[in-house]
């Protein structure tokens, strides 16, 4: 009789799902990436799952970290970092790649490979590029091993904002302006890049953003009020990436909105409003995670507005194929309309951030939208579906 014919034994029949919180990663998101990690850790049901922690260093090393959420915490304004959770300085997690095994293997130089047993299913809370755009996802797949969010091409598309908008202008949701400048055209004609520039700044006035086509979080995002802070907004964005976009200024109030795959599809939340932020020029990095900007919840629109961004959001989710979470950004213009920022397939997932606060407010509390991501993960198949 082969192996695969024999019944499960009653361990295997009673062991509790075990759930992969993988988290830090190469980009520069990496610490928020661990204070995510942190309020996942604390979330999740013991109960009824097993938890192995994953830290991914800066320079891509994969380390067995301690299940300790409280270390995982900004700390006067500093980040953590899993280097500073890693069990071992040197020591390396890897995942088979075998779709017929999910075990999960540490080891160290000079030491005999540890079995850590299997995992049944991955909650990755990496933003950023390596983690949130597709290559961790991809993975996943080769390994046959179930996970939270969005798949390989809702992953890629929800990453780079230049796809992001010609998938939501191909499906008829209203975007605005923007210049692409990628990395050739710079390297051989930032004379003509810098025309083009100015030339859309002409047509559409300043201030404009200068933002990484594939970053998130509002990092390397300057506000250029005019030509002569363009340079350094530039390269401050490549430094990021060294593709990067320009929009101009949208006068308007910044309406968010949470989307959640639930058993008979995507359902949105209760929409926010990220009102002005004085202490900073725009919602920026700081805002967000040092200073703790708070939006508002709900968000105070009309019931026709508030049906017309729900609507937006889970179409934007369904345009660009996602699955488990999105969360989707608008700027609700002067003029009346709603106009799509961007979505983010993985998105600020601290207790303080704005898609479990709209969750809260829509009934689903931090630890049930926890749950309910881990089982959606185990219910979906992986590969082509």
């Amino acid at each position: 009789m082969s192996s695969e014919n024999l019944p499960q034994s009653t361990e295997q029949q009673l062991r509790k799902p075990r759930v992969a919180v993988v988290f830090g990663g190469r980009s520069s998101e990496h610490g928020i990436s661990v204070v995510t990690a942190g309020a996942v850790l604390n979330a999740i049901d013991r109960t009824k799952y097993d938890v192995l922690p994953i830290g991914i260093t800066t320079d891509g090393r994969w380390a067995l970290t301690a299940d300790e959420p409280e270390r995982m915490a900004i700390t006067d304004r500093k980040m953590p970092d899993v280097a500073q959770l890693a069990e071992s300085d040197e020591g390396g997690v890897v995942l088979s790649v075998d779709p017929g095994s999910r075990e999960v293997v540490y080891s160290e130089p000079g030491s005999v490979p540890k079995a850590l047993g299997e995992v049944d299913v991955v909650f990755p809370v990496l933003h950023g590029p390596y983690g949130e755009d597709g290559t961790l996802q991809g993975l996943l797949e080769l390994s046959g091993v179930p996970y939270v969010g969005a798949g390989v091409l809702a992953s890629a598309v929800g990453q780079d904002k230049e796809y992001m908008k010609r998938v939501f202008t191909s499906f008829g949701l209203p975007v605005g302006p923007y210049v692409v400048v990628r990395p050739r055209e710079w390297d051989n004609d930032p004379q003509g890049a810098r025309k083009r520039i100015t030339d859309f700044a002409g047509e559409h006035g300043w201030p404009l953003f200068i933002k990484p086509a594939r970053a998130g979080s509002s990092i390397g995002i300057t506000k250029v009020d005019d030509v002569s802070g363009l340079d350094e907004a530039i390269e401050e964005a490549r430094r990021h990436d060294p593709k990067f976009l320009v929009e101009s200024l949208l006068r308007g109030r910044e309406i968010e909105c949470g989307v959640l795959e639930f058993e008979d599809g995507p359902r949105a939340s209760v929409p926010a409003e990220i009102p002005p932020v004085t202490s900073h020029d725009f919602y920026d990095f700081e805002a967000k995670y040092i200073d703790a900007a708070s939006g508002i919840v709900p968000a105070p629109l009309t019931e026709e507005e508030t049906a017309e961004v729900q609507r937006l959001a889970v179409e934007a989710f369904e345009a660009a194929s996602c699955e488990g979470l999105v969360r989707a950004d608008f700027f609700l213009t002067e003029d009346g309309g709603f106009v799509i920022n961007e979505i983010n397939t993985l998105p600020g997932f601290t207790p303080i951030s704005m898609y479990p606060r709209m969750w809260q407010e829509s009934g689903v509390s931090y630890q049930q939208l926890v749950d309910r991501l881990i089982q959606a993960a185990l219910d979906r198949p992986t590969g082509l579906r």
